[in-house]
């Protein structure tokens, strides 16, 4: 199970989805219309009747819809995590290696995004109070091995001052990026990519004397689930969507975003269905949704006609 450390580490990493476009937006379509697929982190969806109607921005066609803004979600879910850091006894020479949170990142490459990516990482555990630690290979002439990156994890693995550890993806073409992530111990992979991690995500514990989780509770999981997914049910929770019973509709099957979010919605109780490139009459099946999570990677893919 992860430690205490690396389960504050995935939340830092989780707040990182709200502060930069991603391939995942999360919406909610029914009963209610929006103008159209949001394409970053600020996301638009519609206001309930319920909720105290607040003038919509002047490029909005709906009078009722709304951002959700990703930037003021990530504040807040740090400022919550920088308080709870704070109360960890500070590392000395005599307290553990492991009493401060420690996130340990690959990158290999010189891929700008990725490097942009990682910098970010490297901010949001500066700012939490978190140690961080960041091993670069540039990877000229393509003269970086996969024993030279085993043996990176292998020593992370071991470090009682590494609670968790991020490999930068994607990786070069000649390294096998499978073998990589199965090399991270699973209780330290932070972005859930390992089979033991993707394993207990995708089981439903339905049968007979099987263990319930609180699906409800991230924090309380006995492993680490995938970042973007659980940033885009984190959004629902923030604004206080139920998806319980709910019609959800998610568009991409990827192994990254796609598929485990459609599992985070079954864990929630939804009913999901999954669109990709060889389902028919896509706009018929986004119509009857009540919640749509987009992770095509492709802006405004989901026009507002489309929406309850």
């Amino acid at each position: 199970m992860p430690s205490r450390a690396a389960v504050l580490l995935g939340i830092v990493v989780l707040s990182l989805v709200f502060v930069q476009s991603t391939a995942s937006t999360a919406f909610l379509a029914s009963p209610f219309k929006v103008s159209s697929a949001p394409s970053s982190s600020a996301l638009r969806i519609p206001q309930t009747k319920t909720m105290a109607t607040t003038a919509s921005s002047p490029s909005s066609s709906s009078p009722l819809a709304k951002d959700i803004d990703g930037k003021s979600i990530a504040a807040a879910i740090r400022s919550e995590l920088t308080q709870q850091i704070s109360l960890l006894p500070p590392s000395t020479a005599s307290s553990p290696p492991g009493s401060r949170p420690g996130l340990a990142v690959m990158l290999v490459g010189q891929r700008r995004d990725s490097q942009t990516y990682v910098r970010m990482k490297q901010k949001a555990c500066h700012d939490c109070g978190m140690n961080s630690f960041l091993r670069v290979y540039d990877n000229v002439d393509g003269d970086v091995t996969e024993e030279l990156l085993l043996n990176q994890i292998s020593e992370w693995n071991d470090d009682l001052a590494v609670h968790g550890i991020l490999v930068q993806l994607p990786l070069p073409a000649h390294i096998d990026e499978e073998v990589i992530l199965r090399a991270v111990r699973p209780d330290k992979d932070v972005d859930g990519l390992h089979p033991a991690n993707t394993a207990r995500l995708f089981s439903t514990s339905t049968h007979a004397g099987a263990a319930k989780l609180n699906w409800k509770d991230f924090s309380s999981l006995p492993f680490h689930v995938p970042c973007t997914p659980q940033g885009c049910i984190e959004l629902l929770d923030r604004i206080g969507v139920d998806v319980e019973g709910k019609n959800a509709v998610v568009i991409g099957r990827s192994n990254l975003v796609g598929l485990p979010v459609a599992m985070l919605l079954l864990h929630r109780n939804a009913t999901v269905t999954i669109v990709h490139s060889r389902t028919r009459d896509i706009e018929a099946v986004v119509k009857n949704a009540d919640v749509v999570i987009a992770a095509v990677g492709r802006a405004k893919m989901v026009p507002g006609s489309w929406l309850k």
